[in-house]
């Protein structure tokens, strides 16, 4: 893509934040901020939905919801059943589950998967003395959200070996191995999902069902597209968590836990405020069958990760919004702000280059490549932009290649001239 150039003049008003690029005047109110009144510096996002910066901002119908719904008190677990049906209708599943954020799905899935809906189990996690603990996951897969399966009391369990990034030959994980580790011990499958994991998930959900083993997926960055929102439960997956906050663009802590009607109602009963009378514990039968329970359990291990009624009705209009498609529109904004801001540095100790993506709904990025003539190193850039003002956080996946990312979805138009002037300030 050919990078837009701007007037020498329309890029110097940029930078000094006299005006936007949509040539917009910016009023003093622009940079007022609420942080301010505790203390905190607000940064420039150019880094993207992540968790360190506060996620995504929400659009306005999403604030709204939030608002309206902080106004009236609800029963949680009608609320969430309601959820669960529109969050079924979304992702072509059985059942639904807002959750705190998708780390706490991935915890509530493995509680989920470990207790079933048996309360004295339930009741003992994450102890799983006397039943079947054990996950497997790819050698390849293991990060640090796998703590959120850990701390449900689940034992990881590797197989695989990915000799490409070793150097040691042309092999990653199989699944044979997956076949081979299963034992007696073994209570499912973590599969952490992208477009070039291996084996592809739906070999991997084939091993497990052979087995009677349920599989649960992280997909917490795999939106977009809008298409895996049912493609990855429509492998056979039996839950799977999608993050909230980022490019759905609901309230930061919340996530999607979708899937089987009798995992996600283990899930909700570990989550939910349990204090109540067994006699009059009333939950709607097409989210939670009473049934299937042999009495009420007390507080689960989830009850620490609540989800409040205002994120509940804001993630679901968020989701709305994502699987309707109308963010796609602000994806000439992105291409202007990078535009700009490769404009802006067209005089710097560094070269500019656009990335666009495969996926037609995701964004483009902007990537800076520092001139070996410049003194400093990426990570010293990257350092002084985090400490001046105003505090610029960029993408740091490329800092060791002397490459700062610049991703566009958190930016504003009142944002792109304070950053190029930052910018250029740490190049030059």
């Amino acid at each position: 893509m050919v990078i837009r150039h701007l007037s020498g003049s329309r890029v110097a008003a940029i930078a000094s934040g006299r005006v936007t690029d949509s040539g917009r005047t910016l009023a003093k109110a622009d940079y007022m901020s609420i942080y301010r009144q505790f203390g905190v510096e607000p940064v420039i996002n150019a880094s993207g939905g992540v968790t360190r910066l506060g996620g995504s901002p929400m659009p306005r119908e999403v604030v709204d919801a939030f608002r309206q719904a902080a106004t009236e008190p609800v029963l949680l677990e009608q609320l969430q059943a309601a959820a669960s049906r529109q969050i079924s209708e979304k992702t072509s599943t059985e059942a639904g589950l807002v959750t705190a954020g998708s780390a706490a799905g991935l915890t509530l899935g493995a509680a989920a998967i470990l207790a079933g809906s048996d309360p004295g189990r339930v009741e003992r996690l994450p102890r799983c003395d006397g039943f079947p603990s054990e996950f497997i996951i790819a050698r390849e897969q293991r990060c640090g959200y796998d703590h959120a399966v850990r701390a449900a009391g689940g034992r990881l369990v590797e197989v695989g070996l990915n000799e490409i990034v070793s150097n040691a030959g042309v092999r990653r994980t199989e699944c044979w191995e997956y076949e081979a580790a299963v034992t007696a011990r073994t209570a499912g499958i973590v599969y952490v999902f992208s477009d070039n994991a291996r084996p592809p998930l739906s070999e991997v959900v084939q091993i497990a069902q052979r087995h009677a083993l349920p599989v649960l997926v992280d997909a917490a960055g795999e939106l977009p597209p809008r298409a895996n929102l049912r493609d990855i439960p429509a492998s056979g997956a039996d839950l799977v968590s999608f993050s909230g906050g980022k490019a759905i663009r609901g309230p930061q802590a919340t996530g999607i836990l979708c899937g089987r009607r009798d995992l996600i109602a283990s899930a909700a009963v570990q989550m939910l405020d349990m204090d109540d009378h067994p006699e009059l514990w009333d939950p709607p039968a097409d989210f939670i069958d009473r049934s299937q329970w042999i009495g009420m359990p007390r507080h689960g291990l989830g009850r620490a990760m609540k989800v409040s009624k205002e994120e509940i009705v804001a993630l679901l209009v968020a989701l709305d919004l994502f699987a309707s498609g109308a963010y796609d529109r602000q994806l000439d904004d992105h291409r202007r702000y990078l535009a700009s801001i490769a404009d802006g540095l067209s005089d710097v100790h560094a070269h500019c280059r656009l990335i666009e993506p495969a996926c037609a709904e995701k964004w483009p990025l902007l990537e800076i490549t520092i001139d070996q003539d410049l003194a400093r190193s990426a990570f010293d850039v990257c350092r002084l932009l985090r400490s001046g003002q105003p505090p610029v956080h960029v993408g740091h996946s490329g800092l060791h290649d002397r490459c700062l990312i610049i991703s566009p979805d958190t930016l504003t138009d009142a944002s792109i001239g304070p950053l190029i002037q930052r910018l250029r300030e740490e190049l030059r």
